[in-house]
């Protein structure tokens, strides 16, 4: 379930890091930090503090890495690598914005479509410039490119 966030992400991630190490949660400590790493990599590479925007971002991608883990250890059939992702990956999830569902996303990307003018293909761009800042962090950005471009017709 997403949470409604006040203030800094950050700071709230932090925070959560020091309960999880007072309730001896190992999973929820080690991927805190691994998260909290990540943020502090990607502060150092923008040099510059990152806004809750930025944060997302950085979980998002975390998440993304997680999910594409997930399945490479199904294939290869390490059932321990994937319990352990999925508990990351859940952890992870908690400070995520809840997903759109397909539904939604159809509706978004039938609205991008008619306010961008787009008719062909070739206007894809067009439409997913329109598109992400309304669905930034709620939507995997390679199944939005996927619902457009079937709907241009390409």
């Amino acid at each position: 379930m997403a949470r409604i966030l006040t203030g800094m992400l950050r700071d709230q991630i932090a925070d959560d890091m020091r309960a999880a190490m007072k309730a001896r949660d190992p999973v929820r400590v080690s991927t805190l930090r691994m998260l909290m790493a990540a943020v502090k990599n990607a502060q150092v590479e923008k040099r510059h503090e990152l806004d809750d925007d930025e944060v997302l971002g950085v979980l998002a991608r975390e998440a993304k890495k997680r999910k594409e883990s997930i399945e490479a250890f199904g294939d290869a059939g390490r059932q321990d690598l994937v319990d352990k992702e999925t508990a990351e990956l859940a952890v992870l999830d908690s400070y995520l914005p809840e997903q759109l569902s397909d539904d939604e996303l159809a509706a978004m990307v039938d609205e991008a479509i008619a306010e961008a003018r787009a008719s062909d293909p070739k206007h894809m761009g067009q439409v997913m410039k329109v598109l992400m800042p309304k669905v930034k962090g709620r939507a995997d950005g390679s199944k939005l490119s996927g619902l457009v471009r079937a709907r241009l017709g390409a």
